[in-house]
């Protein structure tokens, strides 16, 4: 195994598993070319699942590109315990945002939610599926072995969070760092641009979740999430 980053290879690709010898399909092939990457050039390659490893091309045309498993690499650090994101829906491109800057910030999973002020109901599978692929460009940008899964909405009343639960809840007295000891996994809820109902916020405490301050200014929908989970990954390095 080696930990020397300096001589780690540049280029990251993702695979279905870390397996002897790997094949890939014309798109990586492409990539590859794009690359200026030839037979016998070392890449890293991940599962998305945690583990990577070195490898080399073996073989590399138009149509596919073989690669042989090399020695294993130490993934980057992710939080003590996973982290959950759920977040309401957006507008635009929003949660492309959210979804990058989460999947930076070490978030393990990604929960998108109905809530009752959300200017967005539903959203449709093939929106689903590129959120899916900004988090895994994202975990190739950022270096981590973790492609958080981006899960289709459910209505906040169904969703069932696990260990420590956080809400953003303006003017709250409670700071993240008196609640995160990291003695369990932790989830934590934004709501829309028109924020939770108040009904919604006690629904969540009552459940056992602590509303939590961000601070003394209102922040944008989008910025929630990304400040919240920035405050408690930094806890946990």
């Amino acid at each position: 195994m080696t930990d020397n980053a300096t001589r780690l290879p540049r280029h990251r690709l993702r695979v279905e598993a870390l397996t002897d010898t790997m094949t890939l399909g014309p798109g990586e092939a492409r990539h590859l070319h794009v690359l200026r990457l030839n037979a016998g050039d070392a890449v890293r390659v991940f599962d998305g699942r945690g583990a990577e490893a070195l490898a080399e091309i073996a073989e590399l045309d138009e149509g596919r590109a073989v690669l042989t498993l090399g020695d294993a690499i130490e993934g980057a650090a992710e939080t003590p315990w996973p982290l959950t994101v759920a977040v309401a829906l957006l507008k635009a491109d929003k949660l492309s945002d959210v979804v990058r800057a989460a999947t930076e910030l070490g978030a393990a999973q990604i929960q998108l939610l109905v809530t009752a002020r959300a200017d967005v109901r539903e959203i449709g599978d093939q929106k689903l599926v590129r959120l899916n692929r900004v988090a895994q460009e994202a975990a190739k940008q950022s270096r981590r072995a973790v492609v958080p899964p981006v899960l289709a909405p459910v209505p906040l009343p169904r969703f069932q969070p696990g260990g420590l639960t956080l809400v953003a809840q303006p003017g709250s007295a409670v700071r993240v760092s008196d609640v995160v000891t990291w003695d369990a996994p932790v989830t934590i809820i934004t709501g829309p641009e028109g924020g939770l109902t108040d009904a919604e916020v006690q629904t969540l405490v009552q459940g056992g979740a602590h509303a939590v301050t961000l601070g003394p200014r209102i922040l944008r929908a989008e910025t929630a999430p990304v400040a919240l989970l920035g405050a408690i990954a930094a806890l946990g390095e």
